[in-house]
């Protein structure tokens, strides 16, 4: 591949570990980076908040906001693609942004996405102890907390391929019951499930009785902040690149595979609930997917569906804790954190970055105790709206990063992967998530991630400014 040299020092420096610690090892294969985008994907979105989006948006409009989704997920991850295999480094996203677009951006984007992490990691931990209250009611919550917290420590503590192996057979038992889902609600919708004697179901449920789109385009409009949240995780690949062999081909294979399955999943699963669940009885109350078991006529799914909820949430916090702690050690092999966040152990983990998100996630979770109608709203309207900020800096810096390498002499042909239809897919990209972002603000659920999260990316940016001064939202060239 021919870089101009600005890029190849940039991608260089990125590689370089500081003084004195030791490099995270190049253990991933293929496999590990399709189940780790599975795995922190497919979890509450798609177990528990699918039911919200077909309560605003009506059944064909859940279906075409998925769809939605679904290309943007495309959208960004070609991009991704492309700097990821330029920029083959853990934790990642800052790193493209750094180089591209300038220091106190590829800052203000790690910051956003570990503190996405570092709430979600809280979130799951609460919701883990709720559902284990199903079987153990006199246990307390925290207990449980407590024990997934201890469990998923220890799976990231041993290595990075322990991590990969473990999210991979964790993101298999998610990937088995949406499958379930998909083949079992297709069968009642066509009549051929041998388990409920009522018919076929058919779909008569996208027409409402206030018609196929019963809120209009604005209630696809409304919901997509949250569809692209149940499809944030497939950046986890970018994250991951520096401890994946053979990241030419290893990456872009991954996104690929990983995209897709996702789309399948995702619209295939979204269709199948819609049909089978009336939509006046969709929401947030319980998991759709238990719902249309419970429809189908399927004993005891209710606890099965329970323990791969469970084990959906425990898959997608150990994405999280690991995308949190790559991240921090990536900051500070960058010199933007602490020095000591980048050390690693003899078996390449970076221990201290560990702790540190491990107490992020855990100081949320207090928090929802605490002050669940302050400070956890905040927190986690912040990591709604990051979600979309870090998509934005991914295909924001795809296009700074072509431009740069072609007025530096390079040819698009020389990269190993590059995105399609440039500028066009990072272009489409950029509008589509925007608009997420404008649609928001039309919502009072969802309108606190634009009043927390604007203002923290402006702190994050000022801080940098002032700690560093003038130049820090020009490209680097080192």
């Amino acid at each position: 591949m021919t870089v101009p040299a600005e890029h190849a020092t940039g991608a260089a420096t990125a590689h370089s570990a500081p003084p004195g610690s030791s490099s995270l090892k190049r253990t991933m294969a293929s496999r590990h980076l399709v189940m780790i985008a599975l795995g922190g994907v497919i979890g509450s979105g798609l177990f528990v908040s699918s039911g919200y989006t077909i309560d605003q948006a009506g059944p064909l409009g859940a279906v075409i906001a998925y769809g939605i989704g679904a290309l943007v997920a495309w959208l960004v991850m070609t991009c991704l693609g492309e700097l990821a295999v330029v920029y083959p480094v853990s934790g990642g996203f800052h790193v493209y942004a750094t180089r591209n677009l300038g220091p106190a951006w590829g800052f203000t984007t790690a910051w956003l996405y570990w503190m996405c992490w570092a709430v979600a990691l809280g979130s799951e931990f609460t919701a883990i102890g709720i559902l284990m209250r199903r079987w153990f009611p006199d246990i307390p919550v925290w207990v449980w907390c407590a024990v997934f917290a201890t469990v998923l420590f220890s799976l990231n503590a041993v290595s990075s391929r322990v991590f990969g192996e473990s999210e991979f057979w964790l993101s298999l038992v998610k990937v088995v019951a949406v499958v379930a889902l998909i083949v079992v609600g297709a069968a009642s919708v066509i009549g051929i499930n041998p388990l409920t004697d009522g018919g076929a179901i058919g779909l008569g449920n996208f027409d409402t009785p206030d018609g196929l789109l019963p809120t209009g385009i604005g209630g696809i409009l409304i919901t997509t902040l949250a569809v692209f949240y149940a499809f944030s995780g497939t950046e986890l690949i970018g994250v991951a690149a520096g401890e994946t062999k053979d990241p030419e081909t290893t990456i872009p294979r991954a996104i690929r595979t990983a995209v897709l399955r996702l789309t399948v999943f995702f619209i295939g699963a979204i269709a199948v609930i819609a049909a089978v669940i009336p939509y006046s009885s969709a929401g947030l109350d319980e998991s759709p997917f238990v719902t249309v078991f419970d429809v189908v006529g399927i004993p005891g799914m209710a606890d099965v569906m329970n323990f791969v909820i469970i084990t959906a949430l425990l898959s997608a916090g150990n994405s999280g804790l690991f995308s949190c702690t790559r991240m921090l050690h990536s900051l500070a092999s960058e010199g933007q954190a602490p020095k000591a966040l980048a050390r690693t152990t003899a078996r390449g983990i970076p221990m201290l970055a560990l702790c540190v998100s491990m107490l992020g996630g855990l100081a949320s979770l207090m928090s929802s105790v605490i002050a669940p109608g302050s400070l956890f709203l905040a927190l986690v309207s912040v990591a709604g709206f990051a979600v979309v900020a870090v998509w934005i800096a991914i295909a924001a810096s795809q296009i700074a990063f072509r431009r740069r390498f072609v007025a530096g002499g390079g040819r698009p042909d020389d990269l190993a992967y590059r995105s399609p239809l440039f500028p066009w897919v990072p272009g489409t990209a950029l509008v589509l998530l925007v608009v997420s972002l404008v649609g928001v603000a039309f919502d009072p659920s969802q309108r606190a991630s634009l009043y927390f999260g604007i203002p923290f990316t402006l702190v994050c940016l000022g801080y940098y400014r002032w700690r560093h001064g003038a130049g820090v939202f020009r490209p680097t060239t080192h």
